[in-house]
């Protein structure tokens, strides 16, 4: 007769210990199968200022040499009691002028007191000179029959007044200048605040002319520099001829364009800043710049030049945009946009947009934006069937690899798309937060539809909701396209994908949380354009709950 086994107590443990083992896993199977784990979204990007950061003053570089004091007609009997030279009221320039021309070669300052100092000509610093002022708020240079501020030669540094330019004479070439006209390399504008009407072309230029200075152009210093209720150009770069084009290292820091061609307009394109209109722009680097009630681009690049490692940094541009929408469909150029970035090497670090009429940022063929949020593009409008309103718009991208790179970037309220790319490859999209847009013909996003696509070889993480519109992503004609992320809305269709060329479009770790839609179904409306087998899904699920 055969024994059975006996087992002691330490065996009769470790079968207890390996049943609760297997209990607890079998317990944790079928949680998850029933309740899936829902991921957690990454939080949104932080909020950049939506008002200019404190202007810090600024120091004004020592230039070595003689001070020589200008004062004005109206300035106080000390100011022309300490002056050197004390102008009439009439042809001042000429007395400033005077006081350059008295400097040793070697430089030095023209101080003009406190005043108004009326110029109907211009004036020609020295190199390696100042002219400075006693505040924006206290030195006024108006000039007046083509009377300018011309910076011809290298190192000059103009300091802390105001100018004001109007009635410049409709002649082919002097219409094309600015109130403050830059042509030579190492210039510093520091604290300089300025308007004019528009029979000029800017208030501050930076011009390359090959006849004045033949030179490339560079290293020029913007700062704390203002250009308020023009009727023209607040900041502008240009070229003429064809020899030396790019203008390289100019910076611009806590400088302001407000209401430039608003009220009146030198063209019908005028924008607060812009930084490459006929000339090439490399080592641009802007920061802490404020843009608000242009008549169109707070901030500007034309499409044609070239544009090499410029980044703007923690800028604001509000409610640009301000000329009517067309009213036709054959328009012509009509920009409205918070930042106009087309075809460049252009990156965008913590910057803000806000009810502008067209686009929040528009950046194509290199663009790189990180931190970035748009806010209620197309406010004040109310017909979307010309202009349809992006938050963020790249048509054609797909010349350079990546051709737009979208990380931690926002569109909230957007009275149109939040999202609108097309005839593009390369694009590299993570953590894109989507709140509430009211879409267009009931799409939040147009990816890959408005010109028939493709949107190829591209990787697009978004986090979107809202219930305005019908659908929260909308994607036709995508060819090697991934998706993931998160949707949360009670819209009937909150994805789509069409579009017979359509290929190769995964649909990976999405998660659709809905009230209204069967749990557990992928929630994803294939149409009937889509070939068999051109969508993958892996771990794509709704889930009950909602906004």
């Amino acid at each position: 007769m055969t024994a059975k086994p006996h087992l002691g107590g330490r065996g009769r443990r470790i079968i207890i210990a390996v049943a609760i083992i297997l209990a607890v896993i079998c317990v944790a199977v079928l949680v998850i199968y029933f309740h899936p784990l829902r991921p957690v979204p990454p939080p949104p990007p932080p909020f950049p200022p939506v008002t200019p950061l404190p202007t810090t003053p600024v120091v004004p570089p020592e230039v070595p040499g003689p001070t020589i004091v200008v004062a004005a007609s109206d300035s106080s009997p000390v100011s022309k009691a300490r002056a050197d030279v004390r102008c009439d009221g009439t042809d001042d320039q000429r007395d400033i002028q005077s006081a350059f021309d008295a400097l040793p070669p070697s430089g030095g300052t023209v101080t003009l007191t406190e005043g108004t100092f009326n110029c109907a000509g211009s004036i020609y610093p020295r190199t390696n000179t100042m002219l400075q002022g006693e505040g924006p708020d206290a030195t006024y240079l108006k000039f007046s029959r083509n009377g300018r501020l011309n910076v011809s030669q290298e190192s000059v540094t103009l300091y802390n007044f105001y100018v004001e330019g109007t009635g410049y004479s409709d002649t082919e070439t002097d219409r094309w200048l600015g109130v403050i006209t830059l042509y030579a390399s190492h210039a510093k504008v520091l604290a300089v605040e300025g308007t004019a009407d528009a029979s000029t072309q800017a208030v501050f230029l930076l011009l390359h002319d090959p006849s004045i200075y033949a030179p490339t152009l560079k290293d020029v210093e913007f700062v704390n520099c203002k250009a308020v209720d023009t009727g023209t150009y607040g900041f502008l770069h240009n070229a003429w001829g064809t020899a030396n084009k790019v203008i390289t290292d100019v910076r611009y820091e806590n400088c302001a364009a407000i209401n430039c061609g608003r009220y009146g307009a030198f063209n019908q394109w005028v924008t607060g800043f812009d930084f490459a209109e006929l000339n090439d722009i490399e080592g641009l680097r802007v920061k802490n710049c404020y843009a608000e009630g242009n008549l169109e681009s707070g901030f500007h690049f034309e499409w044609d030049p070239e544009k090499r490692d410029c980044i703007l940094e923690n800028c604001i541009s509000k409610n640009n945009g301000q000329k009517p929408y067309p009213t036709t469909p054959d328009f012509k150029d009509y920009f409205g946009c918070g930042y106009y970035a087309p075809r460049g090497d252009i990156t965008f670090i913590d910057c803000y947009s806000e009810g502008n009429s067209r686009h929040g940022f528009y950046a194509t063929n290199g663009g790189k934006l990180y931190n970035c949020v748009d806010r209620g593009v197309g406010a004040g409008k109310t017909d979307y069937r010309i202009i349809q309103p992006a938050s963020f718009y790249a048509a054609p991208t797909r010349s350079v690899a990546p051709s737009l790179v979208l990380e931690n970037c926002s569109s909230i309220d957007s009275n149109g798309y939040g999202l609108q790319i097309d005839l593009a490859s390369d694009v590299w999209i993570r953590n894109f937060h989507l709140e509430n847009p009211a879409g267009i013909d009931g799409k939040a996003t147009n990816l890959g539809g408005s010109h028939g696509g493709p949107l190829a070889n591209s990787v697009i993480n978004i986090y979107a909701s809202g219930d305005r519109a019908e659908t929260l992503i909308w994607a036709r004609n995508n060819e090697n396209v991934e998706y993931s992320g998160q949707i949360v809305s009670d819209a009937a269709k909150p994805f789509v994908i069409e579009g017979d060329r359509t290929r190769k479009v995964r649909i990976k770790d999405m998660e659709i949380v809905s009230a209204s839609l069967a749990p557990y179904t992928n929630g994803v409306v294939l149409t009937n354009t889509v070939p068999a087998g051109a969508v993958t899904f892996e771990n794509v699920a709704v889930v009950p709950g909602g906004r």
